[in-house]
């Protein structure tokens, strides 16, 4: 894994230094060894500059920017099935000179074009500049693992793995886009591919974006989407086929991610997808696989569970608990990793946990995408009895029933906040289509309650842009839906950026074995009730795990990284809501509604706030400001 950034300046006036301010914004991206190229051009000059962390190849022979004839690139990630694809080139008649993944790609683009992506395994974003067809083509990878950041003004293209490289470039614009802010504070992060910036964007996961240095027009292309096969017709395999097919690749995966000329290990919390991940690898080999854990002295802490599983598995364990302050001093290195306002709180954890790896092994596995491809989430269990509610409703009389309920649901007395939020989000998701019925829902669910929405901002513009938007046609399970938005949204935009912050931050490579294309493609197609049978969530994985290790051993609740944040942010570090959250520091951005917000704050602190997630939310929104616009 290393970090990628530079220019396309069609006013030539860039420079080198310019170049290497870039690429030295991220050094955690890549302490081993850094590579700049300018490309003088008759319409521009490009820029493209690496920072490696050597992971592949130790060598020299790794070292970017790499050029083949008229191509050259920049790389950050991993092309895990190079040597095979090597091979097939071999047979055509390249000749390679390194033994980098790096120089596969330079050869297949070349042999294949754009498409050679098609056949490749891995996590990965490139730019390639080919001085024949004058164009730049950028590729992310299919579920967004690697990140990638750009901004255009019809001028100058600059783009990095990070924002933060691009805003030491003195042509970059400081503009806060006013819509995104509203969808961050519903989601708690900002979605691709909209960044925090106006003019600023980052490309979504399975496409390609090119740029012609003779027109400067810009095409964005999709060669991949996980929705497209939710919606191909249901296998036909019966439940112990299936099984057998999926462990298959699941072992596929996880041996792929074990290519690596350092140490590798693996993230271990105790609960089924991390045990399934350790298991497999500790299967396959007769060396000790290194698993990390850590514990907490306060909230929930999936430490002793973690320890039972390596013992079992016979891993190479290490264990530490962290303590309060430890976990507390992470907080303000937060709107440094993360450059945009970002509101998933296990960041301080998955931190914690990578620099405890760090000190043994360059490349830990994470086992991200279960819950999202195999339907473990809580959330989807709450949607189906909802819509089992709501489907009882003759079609003709749900329009009325929906305003009525939307009425009536303030006035009941005894209902939590959060309950009465999703009574409302039912009431308002009312459809007589099944399957918009189920996308509505979920949107009302998961979103900031409205009383927040219309009170929260100075002036709401509205984003025309949504997560959930996707499209309904040919879905025919409803709540695969919500699946197929969560894997394009959530798992995307928050977890695999929370973890790629998190491993990078260390100098760390995090690979994610379940979130393999093959696999999301194969369980997309699986009937549901083989991954929820109305009892048992991500059953046919859970089946997988019982095969390593007894099922009475995994048989605990699901907990998961959890801090007592608000409790802490009441007590130890009341003094973060007194800088960034008083009056005077919430009326710098002039975004909000100042004497409503400071009235929520107010609850909060007398305990008496009911929707304390927005707490958070405002708060690393209004450090992000501090760190980034003063």
């Amino acid at each position: 894994m290393c970090g990628i950034a530079g220019f396309i300046d069609f006013t030539k006036k860039s420079s080198e230094s310019n170049l290497r301010e870039m690429i030295d914004s991220i050094p955690h991206r890549g302490p081993d060894d850094q590579g700049i190229k300018l490309i003088l051009e008759q319409s521009s000059i490009i820029g493209l500059a690496h920072a490696r962390l050597s992971i592949i190849d130790l060598s020299n022979g790794g070292h970017q920017p790499m050029q083949y004839k008229h191509l050259t690139i920049v790389f950050n990630g991993e092309i895990y099935n190079y040597l095979e694809i090597k091979k097939e080139l071999e047979i055509l008649g390249h000749i390679f000179i390194t033994a980098s993944d790096t120089e596969v790609i330079l050869h297949a683009f070349y042999e294949w074009g754009k498409q050679c992506v098609e056949k490749f395994i891995g996590m990965f974003i490139y730019v390639i500049f080919d001085s024949k067809s004058k164009k730049i083509t950028v590729t992310r990878d299919r579920a967004g693992v690697k990140p990638f950041y750009y901004f255009w003004n019809e001028e100058i293209f600059l783009f990095g793995s990070e924002l933060k490289a691009l805003i030491t470039h003195p042509k970059f614009e400081k503009n806060i886009n006013e819509s995104i802010v509203s969808t961050y504070f519903d989601l708690g992060y900002i979605p691709a591919p909209y960044s925090i910036f106006k003019k600023t964007s980052k490309i979504e996961p399975g496409h390609h974006l090119e740029l012609s240095t003779q027109t400067k027009k810009i095409t964005y292309e999709k060669y991949w989407d996980a929705e497209r096969f939710y919606k191909l017709p249901k296998s036909i395999l019966n439940y112990s086929e299936a099984k057998e097919k999926l462990h298959k690749l699941l072992k596929s995966a996880c041996d792929y991610r074990m290519v690596s000329d350092v140490p590798i290990g693996v993230f271990l919390s105790g609960g089924y997808d991390s045990t399934l991940v350790a298991a497999i690898l500790q299967k396959s080999t007769s060396d000790k696989v290194k698993t990390f854990t850590i514990g907490f002295e306060e909230g929930n802490n999936e430490a002793p569970y973690a320890k039972e599983t390596a013992k079992y598995l016979g891993t190479d364990h290490t264990e530490y608990t962290c303590t309060t302050k430890e976990a507390q001093e992470i907080i303000p290195t937060l709107p440094f990793f993360y450059d945009e306002p970002f509101a998933d709180s296990s960041a301080i954890p998955t931190i914690l946990v990578s620099k405890l790896a760090q000190k043994k092994v360059t490349v830990v596995l994470s086992a991200d995408a279960g819950d999202e491809v195999f339907f473990g989430y809580t959330s989807y269990m709450i949607m189906n009895q909802y819509m089992k509610y709501i489907n009882f409703i003759p079609s003709f009389l749900k329009p009325s029933i929906s305003k009525i309920g939307l009425i009536l649901s303030d006035f009941i007395p005894f209902l939590s906040f959060d309950k009465k939020h999703k009574i409302k989000s039912a009431f308002k998701s009312m459809q007589k289509d099944n399957i918009k019925q189920a996308s509505n829902l979920f949107c009302f669910m998961n979103s900031l309650p409205e009383d927040f929405q219309n009170k929260l901002f100075l002036n709401k513009k509205k984003c025309t842009y949504s997560p959930y938007k996707i499209n309904l046609q040919d879905f025919s399970v409803p709540l695969e839906v919500a699946q197929a938005i969560d894997y394009k949204s959530y798992l995307q935009n928050d977890i695999l950026t929370k973890v790629d912050r998190a491993t990078m931050s260390v100098s760390i490579e995090g690979r994610e074995p379940l979130v393999d294309h093959r696999i999301l493609e194969f369980a997309a197609q699986l009937p549901l009730e083989y991954k929820w049978d109305g009892k048992t969530s991500k059953k046919i994985l859970k089946d997988i795990v019982h095969d390593y290790i007894p099922k009475e051993m995994m048989n605990r609740p699901k907990t998961g990284f959890s801090l007592p944040i608000y409790s802490w942010l009441r007590g130890d570090l009341s003094y973060l809501i007194d800088e960034y959250l008083s009056p005077k520091a919430l009326e710098q951005s002039g975004l909000f509604n100042v004497p409503w917000v400071s009235q929520q704050v107010n609850l909060f602190k007398l305990n008496k706030l009911h929707y304390q997630p927005f707490i958070w939310k405002l708060l690393m929104f209004q450090m992000w400001y501090n760190k980034w616009m003063k």
